[in-house]
């Protein structure tokens, strides 16, 4: 090939490449919008907080950030409503062995950043981070355990190793609660029995799937 040959072919092979680029680009920004839920004064207040207290120094969201604590990407999506908002006022009061220390949050601030955080778990990350496996091969298919899957237990507590960490491990919660009218009360309005507790109310739950957890939470001892 001759060197006007070799000079054009990188000429318009430029160009045609650029061009590639730039449709791409336009693609990319017009899709952006429709990925990502509308922007409000509170999620804004809360994007403020969450560099105000340099949340990015130990958390990752959207693929930036530090990893000496849990991805928050999708942190709202597996955790019941209202527990955020406690636990980043007062980490260990919620749960003891948080090594998060209490950076004074007030109670508006983390109702902002929670909104921040809620904003953040609708963007449409195509899958991304991945759902937590759970192996619930290894439970029984009962009734309770069913109503146990139903209301996303699993997220909060662990049985045998299978679950998060947020709630108390329920491996063994019938040796020390061997009461089922303590669970029937509790399950209904946590708060009641437990001070403080970061665990929601679930009056929609129905009576016969109420026995069939506590029935399923008693075996396990």
């Amino acid at each position: 090939m001759s060197n006007r040959g070799v000079r054009n072919l990188f000429v318009f092979g430029s160009l045609f490449f650029f061009v590639i680029f730039v449709a791409l680009t336009f693609d990319t920004m017009k899709r952006l919008d429709k990925r990502a839920p509308e922007i409000t004064a509170e999620v804004d207040e809360g994007k403020k907080l969450w560099h105000k207290y340099d949340c990015i120094g130990c958390h990752t969201i959207l693929g930036n950030g530090s990893y000496f604590a849990p991805d928050l990407t999708k942190v709202t999506v597996n955790k019941p409503e209202g527990y955020l908002e406690k636990f980043l006022v007062n980490p260990k009061k919620v749960k003891s062995t948080a090594a998060m220390p209490a950076l004074g949050i007030t109670p508006d601030e983390a109702k902002k950043l929670v909104a921040f955080l809620d904003w953040v778990s609708k963007v449409d990350t195509n899958g991304w981070p991945p759902k937590p496996v759970l192996a619930t091969f290894r439970m029984p298919q009962t009734p309770g355990v069913t109503v146990y899957q139903k209301y996303g237990c699993s997220s909060c507590h662990m049985i045998s190793g299978v679950g998060g960490t947020s709630g108390p491990d329920l491996t063994k919660v019938a040796s020390r609660r061997p009461d089922p009218e303590w669970h029937k009360r509790h399950l209904r309005e946590p708060s009641a029995l437990v001070p403080d507790s970061a665990m929601p109310a679930y009056p929609q739950i129905s009576d016969e799937e109420l026995n069939q957890l506590v029935d399923y939470l008693l075996t396990l001892k």
